[in-house]
């Protein structure tokens, strides 16, 4: 049985992950640091910054996200593009998605010497509403306490995420979670504009009861 580009990629993050906890200096040379990239050109920091995690905690919540959303991607893009085709375009979406949501952070931040952050957050948020493009009344479930279908959730989140970035107090990087779930949603419509149709149709025939 072939192993999926998710799990794959979940688990290069986990070792490059405790490898960066182990060793500081790979933590700091892989950070996302604005100022580094711009004075150093160290563009490589844009891609490497998603394979580390600040701790355990941090890593566990976008590994086991991206483990349920980064499949319904992966398979969603094999069936429109084929196996191998659509294995690569994956990769180019989970990338791409990180890369793309951490470039407002870098030129809002490109002149802060102590600006750092790290994380798979913008590709995580990317398949997350890539799959509520997908399957907008899919139940998510916070926590197991608490379900909703796909669609709802994801505009709590959005407005949630938009406050807080607008905000910028809590040492979070939304910025990154914001332009993560934009590249995602926009992404899907690229990639199969009917899903967007398929989108407002499956949200009209919505009933809360």
């Amino acid at each position: 049985m072939d192993l999926s580009a998710t799990i794959i990629l979940i688990g290069i993050t986990v070792l490059t992950s405790y490898q960066a906890w182990k060793r500081p200096e790979l933590l700091d040379r892989w950070m996302f640091t604005p100022y580094k990239i711009k004075n150093n050109k160290q563009w490589d920091r844009f891609v490497l910054s998603g394979l580390i995690h600040k701790d355990q905690m941090h890593l566990l919540f976008n590994m086991f996200t991206f483990y349920f959303f980064g499949r319904v991607v992966e398979m969603f893009l094999m069936f429109r593009l084929g196996k191998s085709t659509g294995l690569m375009v994956f990769l180019l979406f989970y990338f791409g998605a990180i890369v793309v949501s951490d470039l407002p952070t870098y030129f809002k931040h490109k002149e802060n010497y102590r600006y750092r952050a790290l994380g798979a957050s913008g590709g995580v948020a990317a398949a997350v509403f890539a799959s509520i493009m997908i399957m907008p009344l899919s139940d998510i479930c916070l926590f197991g306490l608490i379900c909703l279908p796909g669609f709802v959730l994801g505009l709590l989140f959005l407005i949630y995420t938009f406050v807080q970035a607008r905000k910028g107090s809590d040492g979070i990087n939304h910025d990154a979670h914001l332009y993560g779930a934009l590249f995602g949603i926009a992404f899907v419509l690229i990639i199969s504009p009917q899903s967007g149709l398929n989108f407002i149709e499956q949200i009209k025939s919505f009933r809360p009861f």
